[in-house]
Order: structure tokens, then C-alpha cells, then sequence
């Protein structure tokens, strides 16, 4: 990868991509997101069972460069940005058949706050904190603020962080369930790790298989979810993983999951 603004490594199961744009809170160019999507692409191709998704430096991720936007000539079609960069992004991030950790190591604004909610597992540094500062620029939440915002914290807080755009630090983000945890600065590395390493060695077609039905009940009947679960569970029942899990279970042993 020539661009070094996203770092990605592979090891043991583990993808880690690392926002590495430091001196500039980690925010994004258009350079920037296309490393990012050559990242993504080969954790698709790649036999990783998690995603690890953090920043470098003092923020997670600060959203867009503005800087580039003042650069270019005459009025700018954010439509367009939306479209190319940030909605393809999530919509990756959400249809990786594994679990994706973030760890939001500093501040997360604007995009970044909302690339960071993509994940399914997120947790942040204690001194971190989440802002919505759209409101200050005459736009809407975007990269899904707008739909994961109510639906994490309900529609009168939602109203709240994306109408008055006030910093939410992550200790109140964990109470407010936002993120999955609020984690003390010098523990957050090794969380970090341990998450990492949990579910690397975990049966990852049933958590790909519970984050795909976790992610579409938020628009299907409860009919429609009870059908979805007895599809997928009779996929899941004919697994490798499974038939470890049932046999370790009686043994009274660790199970040793292969992801299959």
C-alpha cells in the first residue's frame, strides 16, 4: 500500500487498519479513503477472522479534511462524497462476515464518530469523546449518524448530540449505550488485544451469521425475524464450529474453533 495514511497488517486471524493521518486528528481525503477501500478489500480476500479498526495518535478520527474541501473550485457536491466514499464504507464495514472491533482512541468527530458506530464492537479510551459538530456547519449527521444515532441512544438524545453538536465523552457514551464499553486510558491497548485475540479464536460464522441478523430485525416483523433465524441456524447446524462446540461442551474442554 503506497499511502500511508491507512496502515493494515495481518497476523494470527487479526486485520488490523490503523487511520494514520496523526498531525491532521485523522481526517479524511479522498486519497485517504481509497486506501482505506484497498485496505477493506483485502480483509474480504484474506482468511481473517476480526477486524480491528483504531487511529494514531491523540483522535480517532476527526471526519472530513475541510481543507481539501476549500481547495476545490466552486460549490461542492457532498451528495457525491456521500455516495462514492462514506456510504460504501459503512455498508462494508456492516456486511464483513466477522466481528469489527473499534477503538476509539481520542476524539471522534463528525464521520469519524459515525465510522467509529459502524463497528459492532466499540470501545474508547475514558479520555475519549464522540461530537457531532454537523449542525455548526449547516449539514445532517452523515456515514448513517442519522440512522444508528436514534436507534443507539433514542430519538430525544439523537435529537440532542446531532442538533446541538456538545462533545459526549465516552464514559457517558458507555452509560448511554452509544458504545459497548468506556475503558481507562493506560487498560485500552491491552482490551484492545484481548478483544482481538477473543475473536480471533472464536466460531466466526455464527457471529457473522448473529451480526447479519442483529443488523436486518431493525427492519423486519417479528415473523420475518423468527424465519430468518430458523434459515440461518439451519446453515449454522451443518457447521465444523458447531459440532466442535457440542463435542467440547461434553468433554468439558476448550473448544479449538476453526471459523467454519
Amino acid at each position: 500500500m503506497t499511502d500511508q495514511s491507512i496502515q493494515f497488517e495481518l497476523e494470527r486471524g487479526i486485520a488490523r487498519i490503523t487511520l494514520n493521518r496523526p498531525d491532521k486528528l485523522n481526517s479524511f481525503t479522498e486519497s485517504m479513503h481509497g486506501a482505506l477501500a484497498e485496505a477493506l478489500t483485502q480483509v474480504e480476500a484474506s482468511d481473517a477472522r476480526v477486524l480491528v479498526l483504531t487511529g494514531r495518535g491523540r483522535g480517532f478520527c476527526a471526519g472530513q479534511d475541510l481543507s481539501e474541501r476549500q481547495m476545490a473550485a466552486g460549490a461542492v457536491d457532498l451528495g457525491d462524497t456521500i455516495e462514492r466514499f462514506y456510504a460504501p464504507l459503512v455498508r462494508r464495514l456492516r456486511a464483513l462476515p466477522m466481528p469489527v472491533v473499534v477503538g476509539v482512541n481520542g476524539v471522534a468527530a463528525g464521520a469519524g464518530a459515525n465510522l467509529a458506530l459502524a463497528g459492532d464492537i466499540v470501545i474508547a479510551k475514558q479520555s475519549a469523546s464522540f461530537i457531532q459538530p454537523f449542525c455548526r456547519l449547516g449539514l445532517l449527521p452523515d456515514t448513517g449518524g442519522t440512522y444508528v444515532l436514534p436507534r443507539l441512544v433514542g430519538q430525544a438524545r439523537a435529537m440532542g448530540l446531532a442538533l446541538l453538536g456538545d462533545k459526549l465523552g465516552a464514559e457517558q457514551a458507555a452509560q448511554w449505550g452509544l458504545i459497548w464499553q468506556c475503558v481507562a486510558d493506560d487498560a485500552f491497548d491491552a482490551r484492545l488485544v484481548e478483544l482481538a485475540e477473543h475473536f480471533a479464536a472464536a466460531p466466526t460464522k455464527g457471529l457473522a451469521f448473529t451480526k447479519r441478523a442483529m443488523n436486518q430485525s431493525l427492519g423486519h416483523t417479528l415473523d420475518e425475524q423468527l424465519d430468518m433465524e430458523r434459515d440461518l441456524m439451519r446453515e449454522l447446524g451443518r457447521t465444523e464450529d458447531y459440532a466442535e462446540g457440542v463435542s467440547a461442551f461434553l468433554a468439558k474442554r476448550q473448544p479449538a474453533f476453526k471459523g467454519k
